[in-house]
């Protein structure tokens, strides 16, 4: 009976301390389980898809005022407006134009019997309800140049699809088949791609855009430490990757400075924003040979994902975006790090990156906005296509880098803010940019600054930055 009941017991505690590693989780942002600090579980891409960019066919909009002064000036009259007969059954509504040169409904047919077609006098166009004319573009499959029906609203994009049966390209994966693919075709159609597919996206986000400096919290002119200090701070926090508590006990036992574990926090978040600019605008000599990859980075419990775009050959990280979510969006905000810093668009322009299919879709999403650029995907651990033996190497020196980073980031444990999560990454892209030498390029660092070349240590450097930084935001404000 006992053994019965202490079984029992357990089984209440283990419970227990399972609804409060989940409330600790939910209401503090920070978690108990062990379990929890390990690495995301990495499951494979869902397969997805990409076809080729659709014919984009731009309705061409007209002023009626200038098309009936060009008729007047022809037939040296003006074009009357539509004689109407008193017992017409089928009136045109007085608020109805045309949607093609914004005549008014006086110039309007009801052409087709109160059907719903109308046309106009001033230039001939037919419409009603669902006119091309009324619609900012038409999609065409490239294929069979037949319109494309809309069939799914997402919440970044929409998805159009080609429905013509005798579409070269439906008819070509048909003959792919093999026999008992067919017939599982029959039974399940939807577990098949077969038809072309377009997503036009709706993201409110401009591609080249500048971007606005954020103000940091702690004016870094009014710090109750010296320069040397917070040069100290920074280069053991960032550069040794140490913790903000192991940073502010080595401050005190060795250097004899009292700060608190989350003065050093607030000591980085300050640089951190002044110094993003700096880091994002600076002027830098690109190979043009650029890989990308994500990572991961926990925040408030929660795993993120870093986004990190990088020249291969000068070493260099262009792109360092932070998101909740591993999605196009993320992507495309990556690679527009990239063309922002470059000072024309190549026309072999192209991205080594994984086998993500989010660098597809901001492929398609850049092509769009008329900046076209090639992405090759290298696909899994073996080389098991050309493309993926071709361009392993690059993919392999971001793998590295990623290494590198998550060195510096594991004694953090994670952050228990975005800001946090964010600073830190930016003060770790400046370090390894502008302060910290690199193997492959014969011990120097990948952007020399003679200014920063020429002074004796690594607290003296990250002060010299900082200074560099202020600076180049007084330039822009002025």
């Amino acid at each position: 009976m006992l053994p019965l009941l202490l079984a029992y017991l357990l089984e209440i505690i283990k419970t227990q301390h399972q609804i409060i590693v989940y409330l600790i989780g939910s209401l503090l942002g920070k978690s108990l389980s062990r379990k929890d600090m390990d690495e995301p579980v990495r499951k494979p891409y869902r397969k997805l898809q990409v076809d080729d960019l659709p014919i984009i066919d731009v309705p061409e909009t007209l002023d009626y005022r200038q098309l009936l002064a060009d008729y007047e000036a022809r037939h040296g009259r003006p074009l009357p407006p539509v004689q109407r007969r008193a017992n017409a059954k089928h009136r045109v509504p007085d608020s109805l134009t045309c949607p093609r040169c914004q005549a008014p409904s006086s110039y309007l047919y009801a052409n087709n019997g109160g059907k719903g077609q109308y046309q106009c006098k001033v230039c001939q166009c037919r419409f009603n309800h669902r006119n091309r004319f009324k619609k900012q573009a038409v999609f065409r499959c490239p294929h069979c140049f037949q319109t494309l029906e809309k069939i799914k609203e997402r919440k970044d994009y929409y998805i159009y699809k080609c429905k013509n049966n005798d579409c070269p390209f439906y008819q070509k994966n048909l003959r792919r088949m093999s026999q008992k693919e067919r017939q599982q075709f029959q039974q399940n159609p939807q577990a098949f791609k077969v038809r072309y597919l377009f997503r036009e996206f709706l993201f409110d986000f401009q591609p080249l855009a500048p971007s606005s400096p954020k103000k940091p919290k702690v004016d870094l002119s009014r710090l109750a430490v010296s320069s040397h200090t917070l040069g100290l701070v920074l280069t053991y926090y960032v550069n040794y990757g140490m913790s903000s508590r192991q940073t502010a006990g080595i401050m005190k036992d060795v250097h004899g400075v009292s700060i608190s574990h989350q003065t050093v926090l607030n000591y980085a978040n300050s640089v951190a924003l002044m110094i993003q600019p700096f880091v994002d605008q600076f002027p830098y000599e690109l190979s043009g040979s650029f890989c990308g990859d994500e990572t991961y980075i926990r925040v408030k419990g929660r795993w993120h994902y870093l986004f990190f775009m990088f020249d291969t050959v000068k070493k260099v990280v262009l792109s360092y975006r932070v998101s909740p979510h591993r999605d196009a969006l993320s992507a495309i905000r990556a690679i527009d790090d990239v063309l922002r810093k470059l000072p024309s668009i190549p026309d072999d322009l192209s991205f080594v990156v994984d086998g993500n299919p989010i660098y597809l879709l901001a492929q398609h999403f850049f092509a769009q906005h008329g900046i076209p650029f090639d992405v090759r995907q290298v696909i899994g651990l073996t080389n098991e296509d050309p493309v993926s033996e071709e361009f392993r190497a690059l993919k392999q020196i971001i793998e590295r880098f990623n290494r590198t980073f998550k060195g510096n980031y594991r004694p953090t444990h994670g952050f228990g803010a975005e800001e946090g999560s964010v600073s830190f990454v930016t003060l770790f892209v400046a370090y390894f940019n502008f302060l910290r030498p690199h193997g492959a390029l014969e011990g120097r660092v990948p952007v020399v600054i003679p200014e920063l070349a020429d002074l004796p240590h690594m607290p003296a450097r990250w002060t010299k930055l900082i200074a560099m930084a202020q600076d180049f935001l007084q330039q822009e404000a002025a």
